[in-house]
């Protein structure tokens, strides 16, 4: 049962900046609704995706194929990231049976790869941890190979109780089921930007959630930057140096877009050349999945396989 939430307006200053620049042609994308559009629409009714709540620029192109990212436990955040466009506010809202629906909508949807995702929870004891594990038992019982990637909150003071419950429902699917899981979280930006793009995060706190990620049985680390509010190369490349020394071996880049005027400006619009340059830099790294392009979001062709192109440093 949905239950409604306590909103509160962004913490954010109502009269923000302009961007610095108008937007190029890279970065304009036909936003079509054919395909797969109308069943994805019908088959996500009812749940909340990080498509809708976050206005992801990908949606036509991803539901026209048939694809999602279903965001659990609500669309109201605890937190107030200067980037985001998801309600920040105090939850009251809870569906105990929202893993067996997300598993239902994605097996109407004909999917093999899912990915789960959702709004900060420093509410829960658990931070949310629990109904991610659910979702994924539901997934896998009711589609055994089924792919599963997670996004998920840093679970600030409960990131060991996160991957306990993850690896226990791994250890506890059916005997035919798959045992890997993608783990993502992301660092959105680089230190310096912090304090004012990730109000309630903590660089090194996301560093050793992945590290704990990536230390799991069967789990691959990913993350994820938006470029374009104020970083510095030489800053990116620090902060890709950092993911793969905690185990790190997924990658997205993209352009930040800012959501609405209560949000961050664009500092620039990074060249796809500059993405190209980088997902080189990353592959020289050690990353074995690479994304990058300004439409890049960490979600974006997460069922993608790649094979390992590392060169020789």
């Amino acid at each position: 049962m949905r239950l409604p939430s306590l909103i509160l307006e962004p913490c954010l200053q109502s009269q923000s900046p302009a961007n610095l620049t108008r937007m190029p042609a890279w970065i304009r994308q036909h936003l079509g609704r054919g395909g797969q559009f109308p069943t994805t629409a019908r088959a996500v009714d009812g749940l909340n995706t990080v498509c809708d709540e976050a206005r992801c620029p990908n949606k036509g192109e991803c539901w026209s194929r048939g694809t999602a990212t279903f965001m659990l436990l609500g669309d109201v955040c605890t937190r107030a990231c200067g980037f985001c466009a998801v309600k920040t506010g105090r939850p009251i809202w809870a569906d105990r049976d929202e893993p067996r629906r997300v598993a239902a909508a994605a097996v109407k949807m004909g999917l093999a790869f899912v990915v789960l995702t959702s709004v900060n929870r420093d509410d829960l004891p658990d931070g949310g941890a629990g109904c991610f594990a659910e979702a994924l038992e539901q997934l896998r019982r009711a589609r055994p190979d089924m792919g599963v990637e997670f996004l998920t909150p840093d679970f600030r003071n409960c990131q060991r109780q996160a991957a306990d419950r993850f690896a226990a429902s791994l250890a506890g699917l059916p005997e035919a089921a798959r045992r890997d899981l993608v783990w993502g979280h992301n660092v959105e930006t680089v230190p310096r930007l912090y304090r004012e793009a990730r109000k309630g995060a903590q660089y090194q706190r996301s560093l050793d959630l992945l590290k704990l990620a990536a230390g799991q049985t069967g789990v691959e680390a990913k993350s994820s930057l938006m470029l374009g509010l104020g970083e510095t190369r030489d800053e990116v490349l620090a902060v890709l140096a950092d993911l793969r020394r905690a185990g790190v071996a997924r990658l997205s880049l993209g352009q930040y877009l800012r959501p609405s005027l209560d949000n961050l400006p664009v500092t620039r619009y990074v060249h796809p050349d500059e993405f190209a340059d980088y997902e080189t830099e990353a592959r020289r790294m050690g990353f074995t999945w690479v994304k990058a392009g300004p439409l890049v979001r960490s979600s974006y062709y997460a069922e993608e396989i790649q094979h390992a192109q590392t060169n020789p440093a």
